[in-house]
Parts: structure tokens; C-alpha cells; sequence
């Protein structure tokens, strides 16, 4: 009987000591692992929205929808790798007051409205996204905008659109300075413009209507930030 009890007491023992072990070491595990992004704030701006529909494509797919689309998609794989994303939308309306009349004040008021939250984000990154137009539908492909001069802009435009160039195909575009863009002008913090196709080329405004290639920009876009906050370089193109 003293055998058994003695060999009762020292498997009593040795599970505390395993449990005493296991409860010392976790701490360190869960403390020292972390996701890609952990820690980062990043803004997505999904351009247009309310009366402001943007762009559009013959049969109507407009560039405030689709915009808004990517821009929940690529929220959710900054958000599984980490981040804390922050939207100026979340839905189909603009920023200005209700009261502000007219669309030209209205279009002021939003872009004000919505560089206020870049600025008072205390973020790391933002991006704002857009799809292109022209008269003539010859033109196509996704490409990145950022604010000339600014080494670490254009940093992340050009691995942003290294992925696009990659994951999309269709597109042989290269990222761009470009002085004109009111938030890349006015911001405090790092920031791009992408631009996720043509609505006015035909076959490139249908594929933007869809699912599919909306999350295939969205991963791009992903994968771009994730190469930058990984320390990588961008590729010549």
C-alpha cells in the first residue's frame, strides 16, 4: 500500500512541476510571437461614396462601390497579419455635413473630412483607392501613386505595384510621382494612391466588377505592405 501511495504522490509531483513549467514558459511564447503587422496603424480611404459615385462603366459598375469592396477585403488580411486598420467609410456616403449644399462644396468638405482622420489617426501608413477613367477605352491597368520627393512613399508605391504587376498580369504600369493629389499633399503621414484599373477600357471594367479580381488587387495591395514592413527592397522596373 505505502508502494502505491509513494508512487501516486511522485506522479502528484511531477504534474505540478510540467503545469509550474508550462504556466512559466507561456508567457514568453505568446509575448515573443507576433504577427506581420502587429502594432501598425493603417488608414484606408475607399475613394468617392454618396452622390459622389466616381467613375463608372458603361453598364453602370461604379467606382465608389468598387473601391469600397477592395477596401473590405484588403482590411481583412491587414487585419489577420496584425494591423489596426481604420476606414473613412464603411458605407455608400461622403464625409460632408449634411447641410453642406452643392457638389463642389460637398467634394471639398469630404476631402478635408477625410484628411482629418489621416492626420489625427496618429497612424503608420494610409492609402486611398481609387479607379481610373478616360474618354478613350484603349487604356488599362492598375497602377500606385505617391508625392514625389518623398523616399519612403515611394518606397511603398513601388512595392505595392511590383505586387500588382505580378498578381494582376494585364498590368505593365509603373508607379508614379504625381504633384496633384490633395491628400498625398496634405498628409503627415506616409501614404499612396492606388488607381485599380480603367473603367472605361471594356474587358478590364468587367473583370473590376467582379469578386474575384477585386480581391486579387486587394491581396496585391497586401502583399505590397507586407514587403514594406518587412524591410524589402523594391525590384527595378
Amino acid at each position: 500500500m505505502k508502494k502505491w501511495l509513494g508512487i501516486a504522490i511522485l506522479f502528484i509531483v511531477l504534474a505540478a512541476s510540467g503545469w509550474l513549467i508550462q504556466s512559466w514558459m507561456m508567457p514568453q511564447a505568446v509575448t515573443s510571437w507576433q504577427t506581420p503587422l502587429s502594432g501598425k496603424v493603417i488608414i484606408l480611404d475607399p475613394g468617392h461614396g454618396g452622390v459622389d459615385g466616381g467613375a463608372s462603366t458603361q453598364d453602370g459598375t461604379l467606382e465608389k462601390d468598387v473601391a469600397l469592396s477592395i477596401s473590405f477585403m484588403l482590411r481583412d488580411y491587414l487585419q489577420e497579419a496584425g494591423a489596426l486598420v481604420l476606414m473613412t467609410r464603411e458605407g455608400d456616403y461622403d464625409l460632408a455635413a449634411h447641410d453642406v449644399k452643392g457638389y463642389s462644396r460637398r467634394k471639398t468638405e469630404d476631402l478635408h473630412k477625410r484628411l482629418d482622420i489621416v492626420n489625427k489617426s496618429g497612424g503608420d501608413l494610409f492609402l486611398t483607392l481609387h479607379l481610373n477613367a478616360v474618354p478613350s477605352s484603349r487604356w488599362s491597368g492598375a497602377q500606385t501613386f505617391f508625392q514625389p520627393g518623398v523616399p519612403e512613399n515611394e518606397k511603398i508605391a513601388r512595392l505595392i505595384q511590383g505586387e500588382m504587376r505580378e498578381e494582376l498580369e494585364r498590368t505593365t504600369r509603373k508607379a508614379k510621382g504625381i504633384k496633384e493629389v490633395f491628400l498625398l499633399n496634405e498628409a503627415d503621414i506616409p501614404g499612396v494612391l492606388v488607381e485599380a484599373g480603367f473603367l472605361s477600357h471594356p474587358a478590364e471594367g468587367q473583370r473590376l466588377g467582379t469578386k474575384e479580381h477585386q480581391n486579387k488587387v486587394a491581396f496585391s495591395i497586401y502583399r505590397g505592405i507586407l514587403r514594406y514592413y518587412g524591410g524589402e527592397e523594391p525590384e527595378a522596373l
